[in-house]
Formats: C-alpha cells, structure tokens, sequence
C-alpha cells in the first residue's frame, strides 16, 4: 500500500480521501432526502426491488448515506461507516450494471433527483467503481492502523523471511 510514502503523507492521503469520500455521500443524501417521493420513483424504476421494498429503501438508503458521511468528515467509526458505504457502492455498481445490461439507461439518483439529470449508466458504473477504490483503500488503511506497530513489523519480517 504505497509503500515508498513516509507516513505522514499517507496520513494526508487518509485525510483527503476520508473527507472527500465523507463529502461526497453527504452530497449524494441531500436532494433524496429533502424529495423522498422523487427518490422513491428512481429506485422504483431499477426494477430490481419489489414493491413493497421500494418506498423502505427510498427512505432508509440516504440517511445511511448522510449518518456514514458525516461519521466520516468527523473521523469517527471509520470502519463500520465506509464499509456499509463500500457495500452500497457495490450494490449500485451491480444495479447499474444489470440494468445496462437490460438495455436500460436511467437516472440513478446519485446526486440528484431531478427528470433533468438523465441516465448516462456507463458513467455512474465507472464514478461508483472509482468511489468503491477509494472506500477499499481507506478500509485497508484503517484497518493497518489498528493494528500494533510491533505486529506489522513482525509481519513484515516473517514476509520477507518466507
């Protein structure tokens, strides 16, 4: 994991990508909380969940978005918040891309819940896949940080021993 970095520039990456990925989710809960009826038409136009699914995941999935980003802009509960926002990325990649597959260009909703902010699927899949790195990466770096500093020594040295 960018090995040749001193550690506090990884840290300063940490910080940015934190931040950045924090902002963006708060950015993307916004408009489908304030338009839950708008939101639920979107999901409801993936085709994916039952009906009676639609109007719970209209109304639960941006407030998941909002809670795991400010948790992030704050730095607390790291982990647990970009691994549920790594798992919703991974959902809207696979939603999206079975959608694409079907022929069907919609608009996701990512950002805004407006008729006006067309489909561009290709698009979303490859942002969604960009967001998902920079979630993995924080998880992984988090993750390393937890750990002692005298264990990740020891675990380096039984690497480069074997």
């Amino acid at each position: 994991m960018l090995p040749h970095l001193s550690p506090k520039s990884l840290h300063r990456i940490h910080l940015l990508v934190r931040t950045g990925l924090g902002a963006v989710f708060i950015w993307a809960s916004w408009d489908k909380i304030w338009h839950p009826v708008e939101f639920a038409a979107i999901v409801s136009n993936y085709n994916i969940l039952p009906d009676a699914a639609v109007n719970m995941a209209a109304l639960v999935l941006p407030w998941i978005e909002l809670v795991c980003g400010l948790l992030l802009l704050g730095g607390r509960l790291v982990p647990g918040a970009v691994f549920l926002l790594d798992g919703l990325l991974l959902i809207f990649i696979l939603a999206g891309g079975f959608n694409l597959y079907r022929g069907l260009d919609i608009n996701c909703g990512c950002f805004s819940v407006s008729p006006d902010a067309g489909g561009a699927a290709r698009f979303n899949l490859v942002r969604n896949s960009l967001l998902l790195s920079a979630g993995i990466w924080l998880l992984i770096y988090t993750a390393r940080q937890a750990v002692p500093t005298g264990r990740r020594k020891a675990d380096g040295v039984m690497q480069h021993a074997g």
